[in-house]
């Protein structure tokens, strides 16, 4: 399993999410889309909802798993060679490192050419609030706190599930992922029937989120920041989150580069106040997108090496 772990995540280094190559991802997207149409029709309750809500999560999540062990099982069948390319195309699927990094970066560009609008446009694709009106701070703290949260939604959960079960168990965990960010609201049309994408998705990131909180402090240290500051940041300020994952990397993130993240956001016009997350030891500037993908980077390539090394002794 290392291996194919190590080969996909250099792919998804290098080739990351081009639109034009077909992903596994869409497909489970077109699959919830499809379950949500019918199941709706049949769902006449809010319990109604709630109990389609757990049928949604079971048809999504275990046909997932149960097609990939079947297109990994059928490749163990033409040869082992065969085998280990489709695990390690598998493993790939899973992982959005590049994805992330370049999401961030070109936020981080249009702000080094003194383009507000277009940073806040690039924005827009990666965060819930409204951008219209945020300042080049307020920009680069989203930006930040989204490169910090996802850096357990699309890297290291996925490589925590690809490590204790292989690419079936990694793409099952997409697949939950992928209900969350598709049902997984509190509005009025999802609470019910999204509750328990929402709930599943909160136990399947809890171990991860909490190994992200440790290791990456110290992957910041790598990086040339202080490992104790991240460290301090994260257990003193986990908690100031409304997700109970959410606090770990943006905590341990905000304490690396010194600044304050939280506070004030817009959605729909309306204000909607988070507890402040770090302490603000210095002016927010955009040179912190870089670090912070910088630290995400360093981050997934820790996480990966421990995993191979404990696939390589045991």
């Amino acid at each position: 399993m290392g291996v194919q772990m190590g080969v996909g995540f250099l792919l998804d280094l290098l080739v990351g999410d081009p639109n034009w190559l077909p992903h596994p991802v869409r497909w489970i997207g077109n699959l919830i889309a499809y379950l949500e149409r019918k199941i709706r029709a049949l769902a006449l309750s809010e319990q109604g909802l709630k109990i389609a809500g757990v049928v949604l999560v079971l048809i999504t999540v275990g046909s997932t798993y149960f097609l990939t062990w079947l297109i990994l099982w059928l490749a163990s069948k033409i040869s082992v060679y065969f085998y280990y390319f489709v695990g390690a195309l598998l493993s790939y699927y899973t992982l959005a490192t590049r994805c992330l990094g370049q999401e961030a970066m070109g936020i981080y560009q249009a702000l080094a050419i003194g383009d507000l609008p277009l940073a806040r446009k690039r924005l827009s694709y990666i965060v819930g609030r409204d951008t219209a009106e945020l300042s080049e701070a307020e920009i680069v703290r989203g930006a930040v706190e989204t490169v910090a949260e996802n850096t357990v939604d699309g890297v290291i959960s996925p490589l925590f599930y690809l490590f204790i079960g292989g690419p079936a168990l990694g793409m099952a965990y997409k697949a939950v992922n992928t209900l969350d960010s598709m049902v997984g609201y509190l509005n009025d049309k999802y609470r019910h029937l999204g509750w328990a994408s929402a709930k599943l998705d909160d136990v399947a990131n809890w171990v991860p989120a909490r190994l992200t909180g440790v290791l990456m402090p110290i992957a910041g240290g790598l990086a040339g920041h202080s490992t104790w500051r991240g460290l301090q940041i994260m257990w003193r300020d986990r908690r100031n989150h409304k997700s109970p994952n959410g606090g770990y990397p943006e905590s341990a993130m905000a304490g690396l580069l010194g600044i304050q993240i939280g506070g004030t956001n817009y959605y729909f016009g309306e204000p909607v106040y988070k507890p402040t997350i770090g302490d603000p030891l210095k002016p927010t500037v955009r040179q912190d997108i870089k670090a912070a993908v910088r630290i995400m980077v360093v981050t997934a390539v820790l996480v990966l090496s421990l995993c191979m090394l404990i696939a390589v002794n045991f």
